[in-house]
């Protein structure tokens, strides 16, 4: 695996994978409704363009080596909260999980937030997302929850989970 910077050109393959990924791991989560209304707001050419022009947010393909293939992505920003890197987005499209692309991610994002000079990750993960125990085994924990309203009547209902990387 390998993880490569993306730049604007890579937009519509990070909304190819989002949707691929989404309609694995939310449709028995939210209505059809609502995963379009969030993939239309929160990957829309306009919203990912603005985040890759930001100096603090990062967004890196999640690159199979064996074929050259895109399994998926991250996205994160550096200096969420003092101290913090706030995971915003990594997935995965379905035949992609169970390869450890995701393990390895993390660690990469472990790495970069260090290198940030942070030392602390947080993210968001839906209360009915079974990523939650993957986030577990990696030592993420659960710290808070909290419904946000997203706008149109739709809400993300989640619990907020957090890493403190250690220093040695």
């Amino acid at each position: 695996m390998k993880l490569v910077k993306a730049t604007e050109k890579e937009i519509p393959l990070i909304q190819d994978l989002a949707r691929r990924s989404w309609e694995n791991a939310y449709s028995d989560i939210l209505s059809d409704e609502q995963m379009e209304y969030m993939l239309s707001t929160m990957y829309s050419t306009e919203e990912i363009s603005n985040h890759l022009q930001s100096t603090h947010y990062h967004y890196y393909l999640i690159i199979d080596e064996a074929d050259d293939s895109p399994e998926g992505f991250i996205g994160y920003e550096h200096n969420y909260e003092n101290g913090t890197t706030k995971l915003h987005r990594i997935y995965l499209v379905p035949e992609s999980k169970g390869k450890g692309f995701g393990k390895e991610a993390l660690l990469f994002l472990n790495q970069k937030t260090l290198e940030s000079g942070n030392n602390r990750i947080i993210l968001n993960v839906n209360k009915h997302n079974a990523a939650r125990k993957f986030y577990e085994s990696q030592g993420y924990t659960v710290y808070d929850e909290g419904v946000f309203d997203i706008g149109r009547g739709f809400v993300m209902d989640d619990f907020l989970m957090e890493y403190i990387i250690h220093k040695l």
